[in-house]
């Protein structure tokens, strides 16, 4: 690709490549996120590639169907205008996640936006056959819900009742190609704000938008840019947290392998606002594929001159680097997250002295999540003014989600600020799996609270989430119904939490510790009804003394379900039960006398010689020894032994 050295050499472009786009006659864009690649959306991929370069004599035009072909002669084929022989008759694309993960492997035909779901490589050759080339329909490979089938995407409810601002692209476009983000208006922000603003004016529009950071503590944007600019120290960076460590979250990884360059102009923006010179973005390294798609952005922008020295021919320079992090959850904190790509263990440091003023290489650092930059672009082209329309006054523009569990449409979402529970669960997930009972959602991962029935209409904003106890965080939604138990999910959450624990402090190092030890004990049927009163204790203490943000938000989970689901604990340090029928260690194994035959085989196999009797009597189960393996009941073939919780 030639180098772009003005903004009218990058709109003659974006007008070229739309064209490009607009000429090929049939668009097949297959799902290429983690999810639908696991689900055989690389093998989708080449099947396709290969039948349509087996047909290069099809061309395809779209009427009141999906498509209508005719097969043309090489004669007829060789008769193309030289600008018509450049466009792609059918163009087969890897794009980023479409977000209907519970549907996937997907594949998306344009212009008129089908969407086939389940795909698999033997509906490859019918999908060619019949709809590339006939323009039919199939029937078995649509969407389904409640009866009615959907054949275009945006008209599916999952979709239908998004707002997709940052995730307008990903699944639209092909994330491999700049020039497909250039068609969509990609880098008009970043030539608007090098010709038309001044820094001043740039960081003025992100503050008058309101943006707030979408990594999870809501923290407005343009102030934290106007602290780094106003900064003494000229050697200033910018940063990308594109960590991402919450359990069941997958918004960041989403952006990053759908749509790269939007999280690159973003942070552009960011670095011409604040004078930084140079720029990292961070990213786990099991995340392989957003690596990969983002080195090639970076590698397809230097070429282009969008990125590097004299940007679009402006004074401006900016160089944008990789960080590859191994996983660890603290990372995810700002001044841990510095010190991990500095080369140092990643550790919270003691503030003050902020990131802004002392972060990465002790100097000014702009630390932003990529969902943050992902808006940015946005903001500059349409303005402040069209942000702020866009959800609550105080929490504007909109927010992806990540959401999972006990719900029939799991997926990546993307709804105004100020969207209900109810709304998410019920309209875009669908309700809840198995016609379910609705029980309660973990919003905020393990940095998080519980969220109960009464609370479904609450809005999802930064505010008022944080009156319920709870946090948007990076924006994980884990859907539980009534089969799920509490104790167990606090439990889950600790023990993530305490594993992720840096140490470094001893409120967070030893209190999530004796937390954890705690929560086993209730699980196992050996809690005490005080150990309620110590988790309270506990969790108010490291909340008020941890060293980081993510030590003070370590017994969140707990904390929340204590207070919602008291009678639940109790019911398993009293009671010794389980409602859910989750903690396998408060079950109980009973053999029934009228339906044992006194066989022995139930004895012979118990690992911790629980059982007794004699032979042709009925046999006996220790309580106090049994282990409750499940041995005995494997091994009885008379169905003599019962589940008792």
């Amino acid at each position: 690709m030639q180098r772009i050295n003005s903004a009218a050499a990058l709109e003659k472009k974006a007008r070229s490549a739309k064209a490009k786009i607009d000429n090929c006659r049939c668009r097949i864009l297959i799902c290429a996120g983690t999810g639908c690649l696991a689900g055989g959306s690389g093998e989708i991929y080449e099947e396709m590639k290969m039948l349509a370069e087996d047909n290069p004599d099809v061309e395809i035009h779209f009427g009141a169907g999906i498509a209508c072909g005719d097969i043309h002669n090489n004669e007829a084929a060789q008769s193309d205008t030289a600008e018509d022989s450049m466009a792609e008759k059918i163009g087969v694309k890897k794009s980023g996640c479409h977000g209907f993960c519970e549907m996937g492997p997907l594949m998306r035909i344009e212009p008129l936006g089908i969407l086939y779901t389940k795909v698999s490589v033997s509906d490859c050759r019918q999908i060619f056959e019949r709809t590339v080339k006939k323009g039919e329909i199939i029937r078995e490979l649509l969407y389904r819900q409640d009866g009615i089938e959907y054949a275009r995407q945006e008209e599916i409810p999952f979709y239908k009742k998004q707002t997709r601002i940052v995730l307008e692209n990903c699944g639209h476009i092909d994330a491999e190609n700049i020039e497909e983000y250039i068609a969509k208006g990609g880098y008009k922000g970043l030539a608007k704000i090098l010709f038309e603003m001044t820094p001043e004016e740039v960081i003025e529009e992100v503050s008058e938008s309101n943006l707030r950071g979408r990594g999870g503590g809501g923290f407005k944007t343009g102030y934290k840019w106007s602290q780094v600019a106003r900064q003494e120290e000229k050697h200033r960076y910018v940063v990308c947290n594109g960590d991402e460590g919450d359990p069941g979250a997958f918004m960041d990884r989403s952006i990053m392998e759908g749509d790269p360059h939007r999280v690159l102009e973003g942070m552009m923006i960011a670095a011409y606002a604040v004078g930084a010179q140079e720029g990292y973005i961070y990213v786990r390294a099991e995340y392989p594929l957003a690596v990969s798609r983002l080195k090639n952005a970076i590698e397809q922008a230097e070429e282009a001159g969008l990125l590097g020295d004299n940007i679009l021919g402006s004074d401006f320079s900016f160089k944008i680097y990789i960080s590859r992090g191994a996983g660890a959850f603290v990372c995810g904190e700002g001044s841990a997250l510095t010190a991990s790509i500095e080369g140092n263990r990643g550790m919270p440091r003691v503030k003050p002295p902020r990131t802004v003023e002392h972060g990465l290489f002790d100097r000014p650092t702009v630390l932003n999540n990529v969902e943050t930059y992902a808006n940015v672009p946005g903001i500059i082209n349409k303005g402040a003014k069209w942000f702020k329309s866009i959800g609550p006054e105080t929490s504007p523009g909109t927010k992806a989600f990540a959401l999972t569990g006990s719900v029939k449409n799991t997926g990546l979402i993307e709804v105004p600020m100020g969207t209900t529970l109810r709304e998410v669960i019920f309209d875009i997930g669908g309700g809840i799996k198995n016609d379910g009972q609705f029980k309660a959602v973990q919003i905020g991962g393990p940095s998080g609270g519980c969220l109960i029935t009464p609370q479904l209409d609450v809005s999802l904003d930064f505010d008022s989430l944080k009156k319920m106890g709870a946090m948007i965080g990076s924006g994980g939604l884990v859907v539980m119904d009534d089969s799920t138990c509490m104790v167990e999910v606090a439990r889950f959450f600790m023990n993530f939490t305490q594993k992720e624990s840096c140490g470094k402090c001893v409120p967070c190092r030893e209190g999530t510790k004796r937390m954890l030890e705690i929560l086993e004990r209730i699980v196992a049927g050996k809690g005490k009804p005080e150990d309620l009163d110590l988790l309270d204790e506990l969790a108010e203490t490291i909340t008020e003394t941890a060293l980081c943000g993510l030590g003070k938000s370590a017994a969140l989970p707990v904390r929340s379900t204590l207070k919602l689901f008291r009678d639940e604990y109790m019911q398993h340090v009293v009671e010794k039960k389980c409602v859910s029928h989750t903690c396998t260690e408060l079950r109980r194994f009973v053999i029934s006398p009228e339906r044992c035959k006194g066989c022995s085989k139930c004895a012979r196999n118990c690992p911790a010689d629980a059982i007794s009797g004699k032979i042709k009597e009925p046999y006996v189960i220790d309580s106090e020894r049994c282990i409750k393996c499940g041995a005995c009941e494997s091994a009885c073939a008379f169905g003599a032994i019962r589940i008792e919780w």
